[in-house]
Order: C-alpha cells, then structure tokens, then sequence
C-alpha cells in the first residue's frame, strides 16, 4: 500500500493515498498471506511524512502519533490471520503503536537504517544477529504524554483521566534473543566525601542460550536537595557482550561531577546527603543502594 501519493521530501505539497485504493492493496495482501506461514510487516514513515518543516509552505510536524494512513488497518487484516507476525517500523520520530505493541510478536525499531537496512534486518529476522540496542528516548503510548522523558520532575506527570504515564516503552529499553541476569549495585564505599568518587559494581550473566550484549545502566537519585532535581539521572552506562553462561562484573565510576548541581546562585556544587544509586537493563527496572555523601 501506498502513504502518500509520491514518494519525494523535498516536495512543498503532500496529498495522502487514496484510502479506497489502499484497501483494495490490502486485500490483495491478505490473499497472499494466507498462504504463508509466517508475516514480515512493515511499516512507519517516508520522507514526506517525517521531515523537517522549514516554511510555511513546506510543513513537517503532526498533530498525532498514529500511523499515518490505513496503516493500521493493514495490521489488523494481516493479525485477523492468526499467523506469527513480526512488525518491523521504518520512521524518524516515535510512533504510538499501542495496540500494534500488544497484538505483534515481534516490534524491531528501525527508525532510518539506511543503505544497509535489507541486509541489517535479515541478520536478525534469521537469527544471524542477536539485537542489543537500547532506545536512546521514550516512546509515548499517545501524543497526549508528551513531552515524555525519563528524567522528569518529582512534581510532573500527575496523571490522566483514563489512561496511564507509563510509557509505551522506557528510555534504554531493549530486547535480545537471549536472557540476563543482574545484580543489584554493590558500592566501594558507602560514605565519600563531596570531593571523592565511589565505584559501582554489578553482577551480569548470560543466562539464555545465545550470545548476546547487554548494556548495564546507572542512574541517580538525589533525594534531598536545595533545588528540585529530576526522579533519576542517567550517569554512566557500559555494553557488554556474553555468551551463554557467562557471568562478568561490570564497574563504574561516580565522581563529584556526577554528583554534582547547580544551586540557587548558579554554581556547581556537591550538597552533602543521601543519594539512590540505582543500576538496570533500562530505566524503569532498577536496583538500589543507598550512597551518604558527607560535608
């Protein structure tokens, strides 16, 4: 099926596909897919329909997340097969594929891969490669969450009247084809002084059958604080590579710099006080220790 008429970003002018013939492609799709035993869809956006808007006469931003066209509709006659379906989304901005996310067996998040997509999503499609990837943002569930980030205020995201502001996916989150396991942080110190450092460390072990990267994430929490201060800060992230069975401690390094804000009179300083020492796969499945910084 088609999203928009032509395929051309530079283009001032952009007209949408026309929904009758578009569903008469998406019929045709179905016959076809009933005869497979398994659906490789893809999906998301063109350089029409993500792009930089630059003038009055050549706009680039949206009014919503959604899938632009009878994109949706093509999934559901597709899932209405019952067959094992992996959706793959080609975009330059977050889409909210909510019901998508729920029904597929498999999302990979492609954004603009580039010369080398057919070849980059082969190797994992067959198994050649093993994904490790972790989402450098926050994918919303709607455009009302926005805007969404994982290092909010205390005081933010209140809530809504029949929905939630949990994300559809976390920032740093991201699957492999295999499994690990990871410790909550051990610290080489408990207390520091405002100028010191302290190392982190975490137990991460393979525990799935194939090889595979894991990136171990640490964030902090600065519990009390004479300016407000986000829920959590990412402070130091590492990528490792396991093969099945495998177990490795992975380090870390905070220092004052880390530690570190800029008070009411705009200056860098360590506060002295208790500080969430919080390590994980992404940003929301954390461990904690607690760290004292003293005067």
């Amino acid at each position: 099926m088609k999203i928009t008429n032509y395929y051309d970003g530079w283009a001032d002018d952009v007209r949408l596909a026309d929904p009758a013939a578009n569903r008469r492609l998406i019929a045709a799709a179905v016959t076809v897919a009933q005869k497979a035993d398994r659906i490789v869809l893809t999906l998301g956006d063109t350089e029409q329909t993500s792009r930089e808007g630059w003038a009055e006469s050549h706009l680039g931003d949206r009014s919503s997340l959604d899938l632009i066209g009878e994109q949706q509709e093509l999934f559901d006659a597709l899932h209405a097969l019952g067959k094992p379906m992996v959706v793959i989304l080609i975009n330059g901005r977050p889409a909210s594929t909510v019901k998508i996310a729920r029904e597929t067996n498999a999302l990979i998040e492609g954004w603009y891969l580039g010369e080398q997509t057919g070849n980059a999503v082969a190797d994992v499609l067959f198994g050649d490669a093993s994904p490790g990837g972790k989402l450098p943002l926050t994918i919303p569930r709607s455009v009302g969450q926005l805007p969404v980030f994982y290092n909010a205020k205390p005081t933010a995201r209140r809530g809504y009247l029949f929905d939630s502001t949990a994300p559809l996916y976390p920032f740093g989150s991201g699957l492999s084809y295999t499994t690990f396991e990871m410790s909550a942080p051990r610290l080489s110190a408990a207390r520091i002084g405002r100028q010191g450092s302290v190392q982190v460390a975490v137990d991460l072990r393979n525990t799935g059958k194939r090889a595979g990267d894991e990136t171990v994430q640490l964030y902090i929490h600065d519990r009390i604080s004479s300016v407000t201060r986000p829920v959590k800060e990412l402070k130091a992230f590492r990528r490792v590579t396991l093969q099945p069975g495998e177990s490795r401690t992975v380090t870390l390094t905070l220092n004052a710099s880390a530690l570190s804000l800029w008070n009411a009179d705009m200056k860098r300083v360590v506060e002295p006080g208790e500080f969430d020492i919080m390590t994980g796969p992404n940003s929301v499945d954390l461990k904690t220790v607690l760290l004292t910084v003293t005067p």
